[in-house]
């Protein structure tokens, strides 16, 4: 896919590679967990769910092929955004002739890792079709609101939000309109036409305004914020803005909290949508630990904020990141090195959303963390009764449900006598809850039964010493938690 760079914009994209990374990241001075030393971190994505936030991603599809990307993708993102693949010249290429092959390809791999999708983009001056540049105003328009009908009926129910209008404000202190194609030739007018076609589209997505360089408060988020103060009055549908948040380090703008607050204020959503935060390269330690301060700031900026939904990170991977071809000398930008080793800043933002542990690394033959698991029907039969507690292990259990979804991150204790270098831990689901990933273990379910069984990187428990995993599973309903828990056939005392 052609993909092109500008200012303010684009990338694609865990865990580790293998030891090659970790050596990489020794080297700059980043400390690095060493297989078998420490305990499993959450996941990204589930402390994100335990917080009810997004934490989200931009996917090329075509990337999900290189392992260590689809190993990242799948564990630590709740949410899924294409990079390139929904916009007018992909998804209309002539005009009236629509294909969806590669949007298609991000929203099946949504539903079969169980995140949600968030669309961009149906309109930006950017990326439009040859055909659209000799269209008269009312003809441009009319295209315009077929194209709209055309992506958003098509993925309707798939997609909860879309960024209907993308980059319609100029540049610098005047906070204008941007001089687009749209902007000339249809008038003020374009940007309610097009989210007047988004909600007939598509009654029940978000639709959403979205922008770069609007973090703080200037001319140009100003000019938005009265966009939306004015839709708001009028009546026009707009639900949310997004913040794309493409920064440098040591300037995330101390106002933008206030911002977003303001934006809120007004009665819609906010996201940060496209955040990464680029220095000047090589990176070092100084600038690598600024970076993840700066992550931290903005994830902590938007927890603060009650209807900023989450943040997400304009890829995975600094190895296909779209600042060096765009800003030369500058790059590192995302919270994964070339390698796919998990940078500071990976921690920065688990630390904001609720952890205080480190990413384990994992050995170079370390089998893919998020775990399909074979979807067996429940029998009806109650599960077995289990023995009394025998003070071996102790258990907690940390559920996290919406809709017929739910997260649930399980820490054992190893009370002892003995520690172990292997574990197998097993209960019962009793309300036909079944399993569908999971992460820092291999988890298998038969009927009601669920076995997990340690990763070969966290298999090693002293006595006294904890491990955790987690996993997602869909419910109909009710889904009470388990109530008794095996850990290598000892009955554990629930934590």
């Amino acid at each position: 896919m052609r993909i092109h760079h500008h200012i303010g914009r684009r990338t694609r994209s865990g865990l580790l590679a293998g030891l090659l990374a970790a050596t990489s990241a020794l080297a700059m001075g980043i400390a690095v967990a060493q297989p078998g030393t420490a305990e499993a971190a959450a996941s990204l994505r589930s402390l994100a769910d335990a917080k009810g936030r997004d934490i989200g991603f931009a996917l090329d599809p075509n990337r999900l092929s290189e392992s260590p990307y689809k190993q990242i993708a799948d564990a630590e993102f709740n949410l899924v955004v294409a990079e390139n693949a929904m916009k007018w010249e992909v998804t209309e290429p002539n005009r009236n002739q629509f294909s969806f092959g590669q949007g298609d390809a991000v929203v099946n791999y949504a539903v079969g890792s169980n995140k949600k999708v968030y669309g961009h983009t149906l309109v930006w001056h950017n990326q439009m079709p040859g055909w659209t540049s000799n269209l008269s105003g009312s003809d441009l328009l009319a295209a315009m609101k077929n194209h709209i009908a055309g992506v958003a009926g098509h993925y309707k129910g798939k997609v909860f939000a879309w960024d209907v209008v993308n980059e319609a404000f100029a540049d610098g202190g005047s906070g204008g309109r941007r001089d687009s194609i749209l902007q000339q030739r249809i008038g003020n007018s374009w940007i309610e036409e097009a989210f007047r076609a988004a909600r007939a589209a598509d009654p029940d997505a978000k639709l959403c305004i979205n922008d770069y360089s609007t973090d703080g408060i200037n001319a140009k988020s100003t000019a938005i914020y009265n966009l939306v103060k004015d839709f708001k009055s009028r009546g026009v549908p707009i639900d949310c803005v997004g913040f794309q948040a493409h920064l440098i380090i040591g300037q995330v703008p101390g106002d933008m909290q206030a911002n977003l607050q303001r934006f809120t204020d007004l009665g819609v959503d906010v996201r940060v949508t496209e955040l990464d935060i680029r220095m000047s390269t090589p990176a070092n330690s100084s600038k690598l630990a600024t970076q993840a301060a700066d992550y931290k700031k903005v994830m902590n900026i938007c927890l603060a904020v009650a209807r900023c939904q989450g943040v997400t990170v304009w890829g995975i991977t600094d190895k296909y990141s779209w600042i060096p071809g765009t800003f030369p000398g500058e790059g590192a930008a995302l919270i994964w090195d070339e390698n796919y080793a998990p940078k500071p800043a990976y921690q920065a933002v688990a630390e904001a959303l609720g952890s205080g542990t480190t990413p384990t690394t994992p050995a170079p033959t370390t089998p893919v963390p998020t775990t399909p698991v074979p979807t067996t029907p429940a029998p009806t039969t109650p599960a077995p009764t289990t023995p009394a507690p025998n003070g071996s292990c102790t258990v907690t259990y940390v559920p996290n449900s919406w809709g017929n979804g739910f997260t649930a991150e399980i820490r054992i204790r190893n009370d002892g006598p003995d520690p172990v270098n292997a574990w197998s831990f097993g209960f019962y689901f009793t309300a036909g809850q079944q399993v569908t990933n999971a992460w820092n273990a291999t988890v298998s379910q038969s009927g009601t039964q669920v076995l997990a069984r340690n990763a070969s990187y966290n298999g090693a428990v002293a006595v006294g010493g904890t491990v955790s995993f987690g996993f997602q599973g869909t419910h109909t309903g009710s889904n009470p938690s388990p109530t008794s828990f095996t850990f290598n056939g000892k009955v554990c005392a629930n934590g």
